[in-house]
């Protein structure tokens, strides 16, 4: 069971949406320590984002997203994605394209393992490029250019750190943290900071594998 199934990060500092199959939640977060708060309740997902509410991401919900540049992201469901505008604190979210399936938006996902779906993605530290995970495999790409970067791999191969984790198999949700080089993920109930490093092998876990629950305070009675 999946507490969170998708994540990005805001472009208000230290702000995170969270989803949970048609529903989602708002929150300030503090790196390190359990002073995160609720900004937004917990609310549908077409009552928070209207420009979705007749699109796959308000029913069943969202499995994946990754932010951009501004207040912009990519929102997957099923096999299907949009680039939205999603107004932070706001409802004047708007969809800048989309909605489409994955291997239209980013061609050079068709005939892979990433064409159906996406189970969660987080920002590089470098440009334009995201990590993309499915299953127990990852892949990185420019999601301007739309082209790969490097090959897809195995979690444990590219991220070492996570070998022995509930991570090694897949990952349900993740972001980069507004801390340089951070990203938290989830899976189950269960997630882990990690101080990633773009093109080496020298990760690290910033603690240990822990409750959702322990280390997130605000989504208890939420994440049920």
């Amino acid at each position: 069971m999946s507490y969170i199934n998708a994540a990005f990060r805001s472009s208000r500092d230290y702000e995170v949406y969270f989803f949970m199959k048609n529903k989602y939640v708002r929150v300030h977060y503090t790196p390190g320590s359990t002073d995160d708060k609720i900004l937004t309740n917990l609310r549908f997902i077409s009552s928070g984002f209207p420009s979705l509410e007749a699109k796959f991401f308000a029913e069943p919900g969202m499995d994946c997203a990754f932010d951009t540049e501004g207040n912009e992201a990519y929102v997957f469901s099923t096999k299907y994605c949009a680039y939205i505008d999603y107004a932070p604190g706001t409802t004047n979210d708007k969809i800048l394209s989309g909605p489409t399936t994955i291997a239209k938006m980013f061609p050079i996902l068709k005939n892979t393992v990433f064409e159906n779906g996406i189970d969660s993605a987080f920002r590089s530290t470098k440009g334009k490029e995201v990590y993309l995970f499915k299953g127990n495999q990852y892949a990185r790409i420019d999601y301007n250019s739309k082209q790969l970067v490097g090959t897809i791999r195995n979690i444990a191969d590219g991220f070492p750190v996570l070998k022995g984790t509930i991570f090694e198999s897949g990952i349900d949700a993740c972001f980069a943290s507004h801390e340089e080089s951070e990203a938290y993920l989830f899976k189950g109930d269960e997630y882990v900071r990690i101080k990633f490093t773009r093109d080496a092998y020298d990760d690290v876990l910033l603690g240990n594998v822990r409750p959702i629950l322990d280390g997130w305070t605000c989504l208890r009675g939420i994440c049920l």
